[in-house]
């Protein structure tokens, strides 16, 4: 009988102690499990915030490329005016040249004959 009283003891002994080694293990286990949420809820909220400026920087982006197509619309628009005023001065322009010239030598010659000059007939007309 005191063998079995001693086994059984060592036995509930043995089961004790296993239940304190779970019982730690399980301690072990959650306070492992906590931090591990804490830190995913941490790296949760540090990812949102950088997602929220991320997009808000993506707004102010797009704000700004919006402004600039619009900016590029109208100096497009500009340059097509341009090229509408200059494109018939640069078309016409030996033209216009030649016609001055011809009418300075015009003025210089009616000057001339004011003056009292005289010039060939043949040069006149």
């Amino acid at each position: 009988i005191q063998q079995i009283i001693g086994d059984a003891q060592a036995e509930e002994a043995q089961a004790v102690q296993a239940e304190k080694d779970a019982q730690a293990a399980y301690e072990l286990h959650v306070k492992d499990t906590n931090d591990s949420v804490t830190a995913k809820r941490d790296s949760i909220t540090n990812k949102s915030d950088t997602k929220a400026k991320k997009e808000g920087a993506l707004q102010e982006t797009k704000k700004d490329h919006n402004n600039i197509m619009v900016e590029l619309e109208e100096l497009s628009n500009e340059n097509a005016d341009l090229h509408k005023a200059c494109d018939f001065t640069v078309k016409n322009f030996d033209i216009r040249q030649t016609a001055r010239d011809e009418e300075v030598e015009a003025l210089r010659q009616a000057k001339a004959v004011l003056s009292g000059a005289k010039f060939d007939s043949a040069l006149i007309q």
